[in-house]
C-alpha cells in the first residue's frame, strides 16, 4: 500500500497475531452491530468494480448453462470463490479506510 506508515513485516506480524483464538470476537461484535451499512458499502464498491462488468455477467451464464450437471457444479463453485474474494478484498479495504477514519482526528 504506497504510503503505508507500516513495513511488510508489521503487517504480516499483524496478520498473523489476528489468527490467534478470540482475537477477533470484539471485532466481530462491532461488525455485526455496523452490517448493515456496511453491507450496503461493500455493494456499492462491489457494483462500482470493474470484476463485476460484462466478463462476470459472461461467466454466471456460462455457470448456469453448463450441460453437464458436474461442469456446472465445478464453475458455479469458482464462481462463488471468485466473488468471495473480491468481496473480502473489498471488505479489508473497506476495513483500512474506516480504521484511518475512526484514527485520525476530526478537522475543525
Amino acid at each position: 500500500m504506497p504510503g503505508s506508515p507500516y513495513s511488510d513485516e508489521q503487517i504480516e506480524a499483524a496478520v498473523q497475531a489476528l489468527a490467534a483464538p478470540g482475537r477477533l470476537d470484539e471485532a466481530q461484535r462491532v461488525v455485526g452491530s455496523q452490517a448493515p451499512q456496511l453491507q450496503r458499502i461493500l455493494g456499492q464498491a462491489l457494483s462500482e468494480s470493474e470484476w463485476f462488468g460484462s466478463a462476470h455477467e459472461e461467466k454466471v451464464l456460462q455457470a448456469a448453462g453448463a450441460a453437464d450437471p458436474d461442469e456446472r457444479l465445478r464453475a458455479v463453485k469458482i464462481l462463488l470463490a471468485e466473488e468471495t474474494q473480491v468481496s473480502m478484498l473489498i471488505g479489508v479495504a473497506v476495513g483500512i479506510a474506516l480504521a484511518d477514519e475512526l484514527t485520525t482526528p476530526p478537522e475543525d
